[in-house]
């Protein structure tokens, strides 16, 4: 990990995440069931800090806002010790943002505290089956019913589905695109709520959530009626840099391996890395390795300062981009200077080489990153 722009306070703070997640995360992580919720995993976060280390402030105060640097680096570390931990954590955060940055004290109550201590497991419910990129497509719809809303409609490629405790979810209130869609606390034993698991290539908790007349009152909302989409797209810039924080962990470890790999294997009578080709692959690999933990720290670091809003989304999509791509190379280089044991069932690569893909996909595919930063450069250049 570079230690360019950290402080000694976060550079220790790693080093103590770094040894607690190899301690106590990683065999739980192991003897959890793939594809699915590992509560006893999140129960010894929420023991060790590590949920609340999520939020800004102090560990000692309430949960309040976002950190994102703090985010980024939480992230990074626990994924190269242990994806399955850093995925469990992450979705902890993305379903639970929106709830304390947009809803009541009240709602913030009820449900924070449970997720700070890995008691109450959080998801994000945004993509359908006809929206997945274009958000603003949203056809789940919520019927005003009286004082409420009745949400009717379905959800797919939900994280944490169908057995999250409480969902962050995101219905059409009128026909006005992305300004008609509001943002929802919906507990996960509301009645006409279902759902069912679904099989990835990857290890990852997700499933399909159908509301059948769901009931949500005023009070469930989170942030404004008719404005969600601003509460997804908040969340949004500050995980996207996160999720490259999560690429660039698993591509250190991935390199990591590999730099002791091609050390110690013979070859035409000498170790892997005498060889040109391999020696000037891992000088690559490590320089684009970098270049992505820097542009998610810059990312980071402008979403804290308080940067203005097209600032922010900008440089969340760059660093989400350019992480998420870097680490697929990296991890498809590494399992190729490998040959086939990378392949095995078990190995660090073959599992990484499947975890890898989904951070491209989700929370913006790359092709919706790419839109975002050329909107952003060109609407720059037209009002110049």
């Amino acid at each position: 990990m570079s230690g360019f722009a950290l402080s000694e306070d976060q550079i220790e703070y790693v080093a103590r995440v770094r040894a607690v997640a190899a301690e106590r995360l990683v065999p739980l992580a192991r003897a959890g069931e793939e594809g699915r919720i590992n509560r006893p995993l999140l129960s010894a976060m929420g023991e060790l800090g590590l949920l609340r280390d999520l939020y800004g402030g102090r560990p000692d105060e309430p949960p309040r806002d976002a950190a994102a640097m703090q985010l980024c680096l939480l992230r990074e570390t626990i994924a190269a010790v242990s994806p399955e931990a850093e995925t469990a954590l992450a979705l902890q955060g993305l379903g639970s943002y929106p709830i304390l940055q947009s809803g009541s004290a009240a709602t913030a109550q009820r449900w924070i505290p449970g997720v700070v201590t890995g008691d109450v497991v959080a998801a994000f419910a945004l993509s359908e089956p006809g929206a997945g990129s274009d958000a603003a497509a949203l056809s789940l719809a919520a019927e005003a019913d009286g004082d409420g809303w009745r949400l009717h409609g379905e959800k797919l490629w939900i994280s944490n589905a169908p057995d999250a405790d409480v969902y962050t979810v995101f219905a059409r209130t009128s026909d006005a695109g992305a300004r008609g869609v509001t943002a929802f606390a919906v507990a996960g034993d509301a009645p006409g709520l279902s759902g069912e698991h679904l099989d990835l290539l990857s290890p990852h908790p997700i499933g399909r959530l159908v509301l059948d007349g769901v009931r949500v009152e005023r009070a469930d909302v989170l942030g404004e009626v008719d404005a969600g989409f601003r509460v997804a797209m908040r969340t949004l810039d500050l995980f996207r840099p996160s999720v490259g924080a999560f690429a660039v962990g698993m591509a250190q470890a991935a390199l990591d391996v590999t730099v002791t790999h091609v050390k110690s294997r013979e070859a035409y009578g000498g170790p892997l890395a005498a060889q040109q080709s391999v020696a000037h692959a891992i000088a690559g690999m490590a320089t684009d390795l970098e270049a992505a933990r820097l542009l998610v720290y810059a990312a980071a670091s402008a979403y804290d300062a308080g940067a203005d809003r097209s600032a922010v989304t900008r440089s969340a999509a760059m660093a989400k981009l350019f992480a998420t791509e870097a680490a697929q190379r990296i991890v498809d280089q590494c399992v190729q200077l490998h040959g086939a044991r990378a392949l095995q069932r078990g190995h660090l690569l073959e599992h990484l080489y499947r975890d890898v893909r989904a951070p491209r996909i989700y929370e913006g595919a790359s092709e919706v990153q790419r839109t975002i930063i050329a909107r952003d450069i060109l609407n720059e250049r037209t009002s110049s």
